[in-house]
């Protein structure tokens, strides 16, 4: 199953590109599995966990490891092949608790639907930054976590980015890998 937003502001990297970029991850994910920073996150088995701008799947598959088969992972992203890529590696291993979103900010899902958001080496390619947390901020659960490591930012820019409109609280540094908290009274206006 798949959702779509077809309000795309932002055009994306072509498929050559894409399939680049893609190649490398794989190298990236033998030097570095993608389960460490998985292990960093808030995952826990049975949650639901969005894994925004997933491009091809790397963090996605580690993920569903520890979520099991009463989980369900969420795959967003905004370039069509990364949804079709990571589709067809969800239909070849079997996995019915895994969902694609082609998106570049609205994610269509419910409010208050998500245990943890991963999002990994995406914030520096997000053109509203402000929209996008206030999105993530709607779908978390009120105990929810967002799960952030970008290595374009230095930490401090990554405090402000994230803390700019009072949506989330850190909760704890591992190694430059950043878990904030859902702040429960934080206000979404636009």
């Amino acid at each position: 199953m798949s959702k779509s937003n077809k309000n795309k502001s932002k055009k994306h990297q072509s498929k050559m590109d894409f399939k680049g970029m893609a190649f490398f991850f794989k190298i990236r994910d033998v030097l570095k599995p993608p389960i460490q920073k998985i292990k960093k996150s808030k995952i826990k088995p049975g949650d639901y966990v969005l894994d925004y701008g997933c491009g091809p799947g790397s963090y996605s598959f580690a993920a569903i490891d520890v979520i099991g088969a009463s989980g369900k992972i969420y795959c967003a992203d905004i370039h069509p092949v990364a949804i079709e890529s990571v589709k067809k590696k969800a239909a070849k291993k079997g996995l019915s608790n895994m969902e694609t979103i082609l998106t570049d900010c609205n994610t269509n899902l419910p409010n208050n639907s998500i245990d943890v958001i991963i999002c990994f080496d995406v914030m520096h390619a997000i053109d509203d930054q402000s929209k996008l947390l206030k999105e993530f901020h709607r779908v978390l659960k009120s105990n929810g976590f967002l799960s952030f490591d970008d290595h374009h930012y230095e930490e401090e820019e990554i405090m402000n980015i994230i803390s700019a409109d009072g949506l989330f609280e850190l909760t704890e540094n591992i190694d430059n890998f950043y878990n904030f908290k859902k702040k429960k009274n934080a206000s979404l206006n636009e």
